[in-house]
């Protein structure tokens, strides 16, 4: 098309969430129309980022400072910590506005087919926090799935001794949800989890 070099660009973004190789070829040619407007600040943004950012050491969270600012925020309520699968869920909770408590980002959750245990999640630091004293209840925003139940049946095993208490995000049909679509373990959820 244009050299080893668009070649590899588009490779690259091809990789990137969401883009496939079109939407990869039209984010490159649009970049190489006016790169020192669109290309040279993109470039510069996803150096400093690279440098800038790694996980905040009390929660796992993807900021440029440790603790990150979630966690470093006073008006923040410590006595509440919700527990997420990923940085994508934290970020998808905070744009949501709907918690002011604080977060612990597990990084996966237990799976018996991918041989992850609990040895290959990020306990330790909420252990801590939780035998630190301070944290009244933890909340289990994993996701609905069977990894997801079964991570979250661990982790209550292993909390409940510690004297917090142990709550899940509810579950079930979505706003605008048709309920011939969903699968049945969330239509499961969704009538066990019924309420008046």
């Amino acid at each position: 098309m244009g050299g080893p070099e668009i070649d590899r660009l588009i490779g690259l973004l091809a990789r990137l969430p969401g883009m496939g190789p079109r939407s990869a070829r039209r984010a490159a040619l649009k970049m190489l129309q006016n790169p020192e407007t669109r290309m040279l600040p993109l470039a510069s943004a996803l150096a400093e980022a690279a440098r800038a950012v790694k996980p905040c050491g009390e929660c796992g969270n993807l900021d440029s400072s440790d603790p990150c600012s979630i966690c470093a925020d006073p008006h923040r309520d410590r006595s509440i910590v919700c527990v997420v699968e990923g940085v994508g869920d934290l970020w998808a909770l905070e744009r949501a506005s709907v918690l002011r408590g604080l977060y612990h980002v597990l990084g996966g959750t237990l799976s018996a087919l991918s041989g992850i245990g609990p040895e290959d999640l990020n306990l330790s630091p909420l252990l801590a926090r939780i035998e630190a004293g301070g944290v009244k209840e933890v909340i289990l925003a994993l996701g609905a799935t069977v990894d997801g139940a079964t991570t979250a049946h661990w982790l209550t095993d292993r909390l409940r001794p510690l004297g917090v208490t142990i709550t899940r995000v509810g579950q079930g049909v979505p706003i605008g949800g048709a309920l011939d679509v969903l699968d049945d373990g969330t239509l499961a959820a969704a009538l066990r989890g019924r309420r008046a």
